[in-house]
């Protein structure tokens, strides 16, 4: 009986500890994914206000053009010079408004990826959470079941560890 009880014992020391590797290596994932959706918020919030600062000067040079367009039409008789002058101005305006058109689609394009990434994150963060809170259950019961000897809080134990194996993989996989 003393042996039997002996490998119960050694069973459950090996399962725990294994357990407590295991939610240490989980709790360094959801760090890391937390970090880097944290991270990822910061990029985003940069590339958001850069789109806007390429917006506002796209802006002034489409009022600039709209004023120098209507100037130019409200003049009569203008030399041929002045004439070519203006319409250098205005040709220069609308290719100023091409080019930030062009910019602010790209800051676009990367906020959004940006943004992806970040949900991403989040998401493989927020399982890896709930992967250790089974592990954290698992364990607390591994350690009931040390003290006060019962047998079916340790095999409890060993059923919460599919809750964390399946939160572990879906982070990783993204079932749903």
């Amino acid at each position: 009986m003393s042996e039997q009880k002996d490998k119960w014992q050694g069973r459950l020391a090996l399962s725990t500890a294994i357990m407590a590797v295991l939610a240490a290596l989980t709790t360094l994932y959801m760090g890391k994914f937390s970090s880097r959706a944290i991270m990822a918020q910061g990029q985003e919030s940069d590339q958001w206000a850069f789109y806007q600062a390429k917006s506002i000067k796209g802006h002034t040079f489409e009022t600039n053009k709209t004023t120098l367009e209507l100037q130019y039409l409200a003049q009569k008789g203008l030399a041929p010079e002045t004439k070519a002058e203006y319409q250098k101005i205005i040709q220069k305006y609308g290719d100023e408004i091409k080019r930030y058109d062009g910019e602010k689609k790209e800051i676009k394009d990367k906020a959004e990826s940006i943004a992806k990434a970040k949900l991403k994150a989040q998401d493989m963060g927020g399982n890896f959470a709930y992967a250790l809170i089974f592990l954290q259950i698992a364990l607390m019961l591994s350690s009931i079941a040390s003290l006060t000897k019962r047998h079916y809080l340790w095999y409890i134990a060993l059923i919460c560890n599919l809750g964390w194996l399946f939160f572990f993989l879906d982070a990783w996989l993204m079932f749903y």
